[in-house]
Formats: C-alpha cells, sequence, structure tokens
C-alpha cells in the first residue's frame, strides 16, 4: 500500500510540474507572439486558465496529504493530547462534510456541462468542471487514511501538528497624540 501511495504522489507532484511547464510555455509563448510578430495563440489563455485550475486542485490533494495547508491553532495548543484527539477528529468530518459537497456539486456541473464548449479550444466545460469531482475524492481518501491512522492506529504525533514556538514581533510603538 505504501509504494502505491507513494507512486501515485511521485505521478501526482510529476503532472503539477507539467501543467505548471505548459502553462508557462503557453503564456510566455503568447506574449512573445503577440508583441513581436503582432499574432498570438487565439487558445493559450483558454488552455492556461484550464491547467491553472487543473494544477491547483492537484495541489490542494497533496497539500492535505502533507498537511500543509494553514491552520489556527492557538486553542489546539492548549488542549490536552485527548481533547487534541477529538479536534482533529471533528475537524477531518467537517473536512469530510465539506469533500462531499464539492464532489456533489462538481458531479451536478459537470454533467450540465458535457454538452458545452469552450469557445477557443472547444474542449467540453466537463473538463474544466471533473477536477472537482478528482480532487474531492482524493482528498477525501486522504482524510480517511488520517483518520484511520488517528482512530485505529493511535498514531497522533505525526498528524496533529501544531507550532512550538514562532518569533514574537515587538509591537509598533504608539504615536503621540493617539
Amino acid at each position: 500500500m505504501q509504494k502505491f501511495i507513494h507512486f501515485v504522489n511521485r505521478l501526482s507532484v510529476l503532472l503539477i510540474s507539467l501543467l505548471l511547464a505548459l502553462m508557462c510555455i503557453l503564456v510566455f509563448g503568447n506574449v512573445v507572439l503577440r508583441y513581436m510578430f503582432n499574432s498570438g495563440i487565439t487558445w493559450s489563455e483558454e488552455m492556461a486558465r484550464f491547467l491553472f485550475v487543473w494544477m491547483i486542485f492537484l495541489g490542494a490533494i497533496l497539500g492535505l496529504k502533507d498537511n500543509e495547508h494553514l491552520g489556527v491553532d492557538m486553542f489546539v495548543k492548549k488542549a490536552s493530547p485527548k481533547f487534541k484527539k477529538i479536534l482533529y477528529v471533528i475537524c477531518n468530518l467537517l473536512i469530510l462534510y465539506s469533500l462531499i459537497l464539492l464532489l456533489n456539486g462538481s458531479w451536478k456541473l459537470t454533467l450540465l456541462s458535457v454538452d458545452s464548449v469552450a469557445p477557443a479550444t472547444g474542449l467540453p466545460y466537463s473538463y474544466f468542471y471533473g477536477i472537482g469531482i478528482i480532487a474531492s475524492i482524493g482528498m477525501g481518501m486522504v482524510i480517511f487514511r488520517n483518520l484511520y491512522k488517528v482512530i485505529v492506529k493511535k498514531e497522533t504525533d505525526s498528524l496533529i501538528m501544531t507550532i512550538d514556538s514562532e518569533e514574537m514581533t515587538e509591537p509598533l510603538p504608539k504615536e503621540e497624540g493617539k
């Protein structure tokens, strides 16, 4: 199972890198063509938008897997280890509920847009909205794996992360007369 997860992780990183490279090539090439030759690739902006959306959603899966999303931990830091585990499970269940909503909305939007095509590329809009389905399933799998690790395997240290120390900045001096 670990080999499969590692393979999917490496494939995702490779795909995100490829999408970023293609997007940069398309945008840069179109800028060069437009300013140097007074022409351009008509579909490059639309394709760059498609690639960007796919790249962001795939990156969100990896960010969730690696626990790299932003979080506010001022309450979690002060909680006992048992309460931290409870908060972690509740938070992941709320995320799972949000992912179910994303999956449902993406599914409906994908079905509605099967016959609609993008004007420049001619690609069906269902390709554009379909990434929501893939992302919600991928992130759901990550959440289920995390919940399994916390509830069944009792692995809390690697998943429930807080920042123990952070450099404090000096407060700004008060202005006179205020």
